[in-house]
Formats: structure tokens, sequence, C-alpha cells
């Protein structure tokens, strides 16, 4: 079976390393002239998905506002994934989900199983534990798809939790680098990435063992660059992947202004 990560490091080789956040915030439905509800919602999920197939590799829909919606925003949700599944564009649900047990579990069969909720991959947090998101691992692992593991985020409020130092003297996002590092090398190639913000000036972590893929959002309107990822994460063996959401969306509706607006960035 084809693991998320080859299938990641293909698109990307084609199309460029981009990917599109699909996040219908009030403000771009009105910016765009659509309602505020879940029929509003998806015509402009579509609409992105629909302008940026072969052109950028990955989407990234972000789950809380389509659940704002309801039952209706949630189905949305499920013909947005299945319609960009469909067009050739890969997509990570951006669900941030993290729990124990049997509700993990069930996460992970959301999300990950193969059913409508489930895209090529979830973000995850880990923040009851890295060992809390074996069932995520497993999951993955058994049908294909891959995780992002919150490491160090772009909000700066993540910094007090995320820069602590543990009872063995590295940081909280260190350790969560070095168990996806670990996880990674369990049998399936890249199962476990990273999300690391494109907003910092320095990761302040070590990079150099992991292998896997790196969700860097915050491209854009957050004030991270594509030059500055780049800079960022330098030598990293790591297939890093800038995510831009309202750089790109707030120049719909118009889909031909939504590709320009995607591969202004790809160039740059």
């Amino acid at each position: 079976m084809e693991s998320y990560h080859e299938r990641l490091r293909l698109a990307t080789g084609r199309l460029g390393a981009l990917c599109a956040g699909i996040d219908p915030h009030p403000g771009l439905l009105a910016q765009w002239g659509l309602p505020n509800d879940a029929a509003g919602v998806e015509r402009f999920a579509l609409t992105v998905v629909e302008a940026l197939a072969d052109t950028v590799a990955v989407v990234k829909p972000q789950s809380a506002l389509f659940e704002a919606q309801g039952s209706a925003g949630v189905a949305a949700l499920e013909r947005t994934i299945a319609a960009a599944r469909e067009a050739g564009l890969l997509v990570i649900v951006d669900a941030k989900r993290g729990d124990i047990g049997s509700t993990m579990a069930a996460y992970a069969e959301a999300y990950l199983g193969g059913g409508p909720l489930s895209g090529d991959a979830v973000t995850l947090s880990p923040y009851l534990g890295f060992g809390s998101l074996a069932p995520a691992l497993d999951a993955a692992r058994r049908t294909g798809r891959g995780v992002y593991v919150l490491a160090r985020t772009s909000n700066p409020e993540g910094a007090c939790l995320q820069s602590a130092v543990t009872a063995t003297g590295e940081t909280v996002a260190q350790s969560i680098v070095d168990a996806a590092t670990a996880a990674n090398q369990e049998g399936v190639e890249g199962v476990a990435g990273l999300v690391v913000g494109a907003t910092h000036a320095t990761t302040g972590l070590d990079l150099g063992g992991f292998a896997g893929s790196i969700l860097a959002p915050g491209v854009g309107a957050q004030g991270g660059t594509m030059a500055g990822v780049r800079a960022l994460f330098g030598d990293s063996p790591a297939l890093v992947l800038p995510s831009a959401s309202r750089e790109i969306l707030s120049a719909g509706p118009d889909p031909a202004l939504l590709r320009d607006a995607a591969r202004r960035l790809l160039g740059a």
C-alpha cells in the first residue's frame, strides 16, 4: 500500500510544496458574497477545490468552520473532502483531535479509517501525552494515511507550554519531535508528521533526525513567507509543506484569481 508520505512526495514533486487552507471564515464568506450558513460554506469550499486542482498539491479544510454550521456543515465537510480527493488533491483535515483510550480510537476511525471524514491526513494534539495518539498512528499505518502532530505552533500562546522543559531536560516541543521520529521508525515511512509554525525566527528544535513531513502554517496573513520557511528549516531532511489560507482565499471568489494567488506563493 502506498503511504501518505509517498503520495505527498510525488504530489509536491509535480506541483510544488504548498498547502492551501480551506477556511470559510464568516468574514471571507461575506467578502465572497456568500451567506454564513452551511450552503455558503460548501459553495466556498467547493469553489476552492475546483480552482486549485492541478495548481496546488494539498488542501487543508478547517474542520471547526464547517462544524460551526451543525450537521449540515459536517455534511459539507464530507462532500468537500470527497470532491478534493476526486480532483486529485491530497487532503489534510485540520481537526486537531486528541484524547485517550476508546475516544482516541473513535477519532482515529472517523478521520483515518476510510469513512466520509477521512482525508489523507489529520492534525492531532499530543498534549494528553504522545502515547495517547497510538490508536491514530495504528490506523494511519493500516490505511495508508498520515497524521500531523502539533509541536511548535504559530500562535504566541503556545510558547509557554511548548517551550517548557521536561524532567529529562528537553523542551516539550522537542519531546514531540523525538516521539514522532521514533514513530516513523516503526514500519511506515513518514506516518507521523509535525506542525511547526512558519512564523518563528528559529524553530528552537533539533530536526536533524526527523525525515517525515512538516506542515508549516502561517504563510501570508500571519507574517510567514515562503523564503522564510526555506530559511527556517534549512538543511532538515524533512519534507516541508508551507501552508497559506487567507493569502490565497482573500483573492476569491474568482477561480482565476485564486489560482494566481497560489501560483505567486509557489513562485516566491
